[in-house]
């Protein structure tokens, strides 16, 4: 099984719009089973809170369900527990390699390095109000990191 974690800086939007879409693109393929998946923040200015209403709406109307989930912090212990850790900006990269003391097993990745725009950003909508713009680059990174996964399963 591998373990996936997405990790942005509140947990509302970014990460759980990657940990959903991410999740529907391998239970369409029918390798739900194969995939363990989270997500987390590196801040804790939203600890507690649910799924943005932006994003909600945004998986809605792409029919990808949106279950419930509140916003958590990233642990020091799931470096162990997970087979990638998947940033969403290069600010995010930076807080998981402080948070955690570093990457030695080289599992921290920028989600649109597997859409072929490595070192690129997705834009956070909490500031942008884009949730239309990040739903564009979640969905390229998604399906190129389960393209890149598939052919090594």
């Amino acid at each position: 099984m591998t373990k996936i974690l997405f990790v942005c800086h509140g947990n509302i939007c970014r990460s759980t719009m990657a940990q959903f879409v991410f999740d529907y693109l391998v239970r369409q393929q029918g390798r739900g089973a194969e995939f363990h998946l989270d997500s987390a923040a590196t801040s804790t200015e939203e600890l507690g809170n649910p799924v943005h209403p932006g994003t909600r709406r945004k998986l809605a109307q792409v029919g990808i369900p949106c279950p419930d989930h509140r916003a958590r912090q990233l642990r020091k212990d799931e470096y162990g527990k997970f087979d990638l850790l998947i940033g969403m900006d290069q600010a995010n990269l930076r807080n998981m390699h402080r948070m955690l003391g570093g990457d030695p097993e080289g599992k921290f990745h920028c989600l649109l390095d597997y859409a072929g725009r490595p070192g690129q950003n997705i834009a956070d909508p909490w500031y942008t109000g884009n949730f239309d713009e990040t739903y564009v680059d979640v969905l390229a990174g998604c399906q190129g990191l389960l393209a890149h996964l598939t052919k090594e399963i």
